[in-house]
């Protein structure tokens, strides 16, 4: 599974771009960064059109991943993960459809 850091780092070092460069333009710590990158720690959603500009990637595709990781981590050790995704999946499209979630 391709995640969110480890898609800014491929694409970080595609353009040839050291850690401190993306970092010191994203006004953040290098070792935050870094962390991203591996995955012990989560961008805030802030983060990710700046991050998409320097790295010159679609903001909406960086969010989709960014988001769907945050997903992932919410239920992968749940039981009933996939069935509450599932839930979420029809509350959401029904949201969608009527305006209200309820």
């Amino acid at each position: 599974m391709k995640t969110f850091g480890t898609k800014i780092r491929q694409r970080r070092e595609e353009k040839n771009l050291l850690l401190r460069q993306v970092a010191a333009q994203m006004e953040m710590d290098t070792a935050l960064l870094s962390k991203i990158e591996r995955g012990d720690r989560n961008a805030r959603r802030a983060q990710i059109e700046p991050l998409a500009a320097i790295l010159e990637l679609d903001p909406k595709e960086l969010l989709t991943q960014w988001l769907a990781d945050r997903v992932y981590q919410l239920i992968e050790d749940e039981d009933v993960g996939i069935n509450a995704l599932q839930e979420a999946e029809t509350t959401y499209r029904k949201s969608q459809t009527t305006g209200k979630t309820s």
